[in-house]
Formats: C-alpha cells, sequence, structure tokens
C-alpha cells in the first residue's frame, strides 16, 4: 500500500508559470482524505518551494515533509529549520564560480538560508525565473559568494536555452572536479546541477522514509528530469508525468498520460492510488 508520494515541483506538480494546476489540488484533498503523505521534493530551496505552495490550504499539507536542494535538506512543512542538511565543499564551490565568472555562464548560487544568487542572466532564463521568490540578480563585477555573507550554499547551477551545451559542459567539468566531493545531474532541458557528492532526490527520499518508518516499496516517486532520476528508481513506484524527459522517461515503471500543465496527479490517484485504496 503506497503511504507516501514525493514529486518534483517544477514541470510536475507545477504548470507553466510555476503555479498549481487546480487539478493537483484537488486530488491533495482526495490523497489527504486517504491518509497517503504527499511531500514535494525539488531542486529549490524550501522557501521557494513553500511559496510556489502559498495558494493551497496549509490544512492540505500539514504534517507533511519538503525535500529541497536536490535532496540535501528536508524539512518539516512549515518548519524553517531543516532536519537534514548537506551542503558543499567550499573550495569547489569557489572553483565552479570563478569558472562561470570568467566565462560569463548564466548561473544561480544558492545559499542554505534559500537566497538564490544569480549572474548573467539571459532574456530566456530571466522570463523563467520571474514568478519564483529569493531571486537576487547580481551585476557584473559582484562576487556571489561574498554577498552571501558567511553563508554555505547547498549547490550551483548554469545554465544555458541549448540544452546539449549544458550535456556538453557537464561532461567536460566531471574529470576536473572530485567525485567524492562533487556530483553532477540535469534538469529542465536548461540547467547542469552541480550538488554535494551523494546527494539526490533518491537518497532525501530515502532519509525521509526512515525517519517516518515507511518502506520504500511504499513510496511514489513523480518526476520528469534527469535530477528525478534517483527518486524515481529509488522509490517503490516510479513516475513520469506525460512530458517527462527522453532521458528519464525508460527508467519510469510508468508514464501518465497528462503533463504538468494540465494538473497530473489525479490521473496517479486515479490509477494507482484508488484502485489500492478500494481493493481494501
Amino acid at each position: 500500500m503506497y503511504r507516501l508520494i514525493a514529486s518534483d515541483m517544477d514541470e510536475t506538480f507545477l504548470g507553466e508559470g510555476h503555479i498549481v494546476p487546480p487539478a493537483n489540488v484537488a486530488a491533495l484533498e482526495r490523497l489527504r482524505e486517504l491518509g497517503v503523505l504527499f511531500v514535494p521534493s525539488s531542486g529549490r530551496p524550501y522557501r521557494s518551494i513553500m511559496a510556489s505552495l502559498a495558494d493551497i490550504d496549509p490544512a492540505l499539507l500539514a504534517g507533511s515533509y519538503v525535500i529541497s536542494y536536490n535532496g540535501g535538506f528536508i524539512n518539516r512543512y512549515g518548519d524553517e529549520t531543516p532536519l537534514l542538511r548537506t551542503v558543499m565543499d567550499r573550495d569547489v564551490l569557489r572553483w565552479l564560480y570563478d569558472y562561470a565568472v570568467e566565462r560569463r555562464i548564466c548561473m544561480h548560487v544558492y545559499t542554505e538560508s534559500g537566497r538564490i544568487l544569480t549572474q548573467f542572466v539571459n532574456d530566456v532564463e530571466r522570463s523563467y525565473i520571474e514568478n519564483l521568490s529569493d531571486i537576487e540578480e547580481l551585476p557584473d563585477g559582484a562576487d556571489a559568494i561574498e554577498a552571501a555573507g558567511g553563508e554555505e550554499f547547498p549547490k550551483i547551477i548554469f545554465m544555458d536555452p541549448d540544452f546539449s551545451k549544458m550535456k556538453a559542459l557537464g561532461a567536460k567539468l566531471r574529470p576536473k572536479l572530485d567525485p567524492a566531493l562533487v556530483d553532477i545531474t540535469y534538469s529542465s532541458n536548461r540547467y547542469v546541477e552541480f550538488v554535494p557528492h551523494g546527494v539526490n532526490k533518491g537518497t532525501g527520499l530515502a532519509h525521509l522514509a526512515e525517519l517516518l518508518g515507511i518502506d520504500m516499496k511504499d513510496t511514489i516517486g513523480i518526476g520528469d528530469s534527469e535530477n528525478d532520476l534517483a527518486m524515481i528508481q529509488a522509490a517503490g513506484l516510479g513516475v513520469g508525468v506525460a512530458n517527462v524527459s527522453d532521458g528519464t522517461r525508460p527508467f519510469c515503471d510508468m508514464v501518465l498520460d497528462t503533463t504538468a500543465d494540465d494538473g497530473a496527479l489525479p490521473e496517479l490517484l486515479k490509477r494507482v492510488i484508488e484502485p489500492e485504496h478500494n481493493a481494501r
């Protein structure tokens, strides 16, 4: 019996403009009635995730949890103090940051408090992030690490609208980075992401399941992109929305017919959760 659904946010639970489709709100109400825990799981910070959920009745997620920073942080819903906290090696972060500055690569530098320091933002990216909270665009010549004021950093990501360039950049940088300190993943058909070694949404889900005493076979992971892959593979049932990336699709146990924009959670409820409860 599935007891927990861990869901990616952007392009999975959220539709265009980072908005929750109304159909997903209705599905949350039904999951609440059935006692199935819904857990947002995102590469974004906790505060940014909560801002995207601000229009949802808090009662629908009361007692739940939030997995953020690609699985590096876990919070109780409504509590900014993390239960799990993992940050990057500072020397690695500095090397990656300087690399991007020298080449004027569009990037986001994430602080542990939830600030997202951006630099060299192109028009495509500016349009994509305009509805997100805690974005601070820094001018040329600013140093994001100094601007963070002593905070630690859970991740840094580089962006280009030509995803093939980010794939190639990740492959190029992999040999230059200590694999014991940093892992590389990809997301949203635009980002290469650098996170602490061992951090991914799959390990985040496993940590939360252990905390709650839930067997991994009783969990569902749903996503759309390669940074969701570890969660999709680790969960008892790995699900992709209809707009799942080509690189992630083959690893899904199930691919839904509904896209994120249309609200895919009701289909998962109808095809998997409701039949289980009706059979009891």
